[in-house]
This record gives C-alpha cells, sequence and structure tokens, in this order.
C-alpha cells in the first residue's frame, strides 16, 4: 500500500476567514493548502480547529475507482457496527444519488453487520485531483458551537471561531500543554481551550471580566482556573500563552500598558500568540518577541472593524 501521506484534511471556511485559516495551517501544519484540501502526516484532531470539516486516515488510494474497490475487498476487512461515508471535497460535484452507490460499492466490501445511526467506525471515501482515496474518518464534532450560547459576552468580544483557531494554533495541535489566557475578558478563549480538553487558566485585572469568566465556564461545566490578577503578578509558566488585547468599554488600555502586558506575558511563556485592533509590530519588538507570522482577520458584515493576529516566540 502506498499514500503520499498519512492523512487528508477537508476544510470548510468562509471569505472573511481566509487569512485565518491560512494561518492556522501554517501554524498547525507548517504550510498552508491552496485549497480546501490539506495533506500531512502529522495527526490532529479535527474538532480543535473552527474550519477541519473531517480528517481521513488514508489506508488506500488508486487512480481507477475499481481499482481501489478491489484493494478494499483484497484486504478482507472485517468490522462490526460500521458505517462508510461519502466524504465530500472542494470541487467535488458528484451528485448524492451516486453518491450513494459509491458508499455501498464499499460497504459491500466489508465484512460485518453495519450500523448506520450510531458507528462504531467510519470509513470513508473521497475523490480529489483524479485519484480516490479510502481510510477511516473522523467527523467534526460541532458541540462546541454551544458556546454562543454563554450566559455574559461583551459587545466586542471576539468571535467563538476566531477563540478556537487562537488556541488551534497555540497549541499546534498538541492537547497535552499548558496555555495561558493573559487577557481572559468573558472567557471566550477559555471555553474553547476547556472543550478541546488543554489545560487552560486565565487572568484578568478587571473583577468584571473575570466574574463573567467564571460564570461562563460554570455554565458549561469546565473547571478552568481564573485569577484577578495583573498579568506581572503570576509566577507561573506555560508552554503557550494567548493575549486578546483589551479594547472594549470595560478595560481601558494605551501603548503602556500593551507593552507591560506583552512583556509580562513574555516573562511566563516562550510562545505567545496576541491580538490587537492596532499595528503593535513596533511595540513586539520592543517587549523582545519574534514575529513568527501574521494575519488581519476582518469583521463580517459592513463594519470595517478588524483585528490583527501576531504569532510570536520570545527572543
Amino acid at each position: 500500500m502506498t499514500t503520499r501521506t498519512d492523512y487528508l484534511y477537508s476544510y470548510k471556511y468562509d471569505t472573511h476567514y481566509t487569512e485565518l485559516c491560512k494561518l492556522e495551517m501554517r501554524q498547525v501544519f507548517g504550510f498552508e493548502s491552496n485549497d480546501k484540501v490539506l495533506f500531512s502526516n502529522k495527526k490532529v484532531d479535527p474538532s480543535s480547529s473552527p474550519f477541519i470539516k473531517g480528517r481521513m486516515k488514508v489506508l488506500f488510494q488508486a487512480s481507477d475507482y475499481y481499482e481501489l474497490l478491489s484493494k478494499v475487498e483484497n484486504e478482507n476487512i472485517h468490522k462490526e457496527d460500521f458505517a462508510v461515508d461519502y466524504m465530500i471535497l472542494e470541487g467535488d460535484t458528484t451528485a448524492f444519488d451516486k453518491r450513494r452507490i459509491i458508499q455501498k460499492d464499499f460497504g459491500y466490501r466489508i465484512e460485518g453487520e453495519p450500523d448506520f445511526q450510531n458507528p462504531g467506525i467510519v470509513f470513508g471515501v473521497c475523490f480529489y485531483d483524479q485519484v480516490w482515496y479510502f481510510g477511516l474518518l473522523t467527523h467534526h464534532n460541532s458541540n462546541w458551537q454551544k458556546h454562543n450560547q454563554k450566559p455574559c459576552s461583551f459587545s466586542n468580544s471576539i468571535s467563538i471561531n476566531i477563540a478556537k483557531s487562537l488556541v488551534s494554533m497555540a497549541s499546534m495541535g498538541n492537547k497535552d500543554i499548558k496555555l495561558l489566557d493573559a487577557c481572559c475578558g468573558v472567557g471566550t478563549i477559555m471555553l474553547e481551550a476547556s472543550f478541546a480538553g488543554i489545560d487552560i487558566e486565565g487572568c484578568d485585572i478587571n473583577w468584571r471580566a473575570c466574574k463573567h469568566s467564571r460564570e461562563n465556564l460554570e455554565f458549561f461545566h469546565y473547571k478552568a482556573k481564573v485569577y484577578r490578577s495583573d498579568i506581572k503578578e503570576l509566577k507561573k509558566t506555560y508552554d503557550a500563552a494567548i493575549v486578546d488585547l483589551p479594547y472594549n468599554l470595560y478595560s481601558y488600555s494605551n501603548d503602556d500598558i500593551a507593552l507591560n502586558i506583552i512583556e509580562s506575558t513574555a516573562q511566563l511563556s516562550h510562545r505567545i500568540i496576541v491580538v490587537s485592533i492596532a499595528d503593535i509590530e513596533e511595540i513586539l519588538h520592543s517587549s523582545g518577541l519574534k514575529i513568527l507570522d501574521y494575519c488581519t482577520v476582518e469583521k463580517k458584515g459592513k463594519s470595517t472593524f478588524s483585528r490583527k493576529l501576531w504569532v510570536c516566540e520570545r527572543g
């Protein structure tokens, strides 16, 4: 069996999130794809990203459809409670009826009793760039979108999509890290890290922000800690940190405050992702950080409001 990579990832994102998704690809996989399909030897949970629809662990591939069917049949796969899904990739216009036929074709090559309602294992089939692929399919778990119903929110809070992508980039697909949300606000970033199973702690100097953050975490039964503290007073270290610089009506900020927050965070973590609404390149350099990557995310709609994301490491 010869494959060009172990995993195939399918992406879905709106146009205004294109640059954010590309940045996430570069940080998690080390490169970006020109379309919404990415091949990599790195295993990443699809639900760690707001943009990955699914992940296939490629078992077989062939340029000919019937050759791929033969490969699967010759493998004598025996699984109970299985299902076969057709993985729709960017540019695939295969009609629904045809997709159902393909699913049945491969399902008949697998021994065992299928379970279409609650399968224990899901096989996937897809067609991309004139090649057919068959493998183990993991779907994106969209339950994190329940965080849109959090009881406390600020008008300028980042969206859960951006928050989830920030966590993905900070962790680079590794859930076994300790993460800091240095200006946690209402805890939007903390909610996404908690859902992903990442050990995260939050800090904010504003008492109202800490109160709302704790209420949101408790609402979804998450146990992450929130410290009401100036970031410079924390004495812990973290594998990565996210800094969403304050800019809403509850928190005043200027260049000196931003520099203090960034410098203090840099003492706690080597890897830092900073979110700002202004160009803070000089502030980042002044704080001793090296900028690794960058993008701008425009707010959807008529507003010209945008956020700048800076991926940095301590120099």
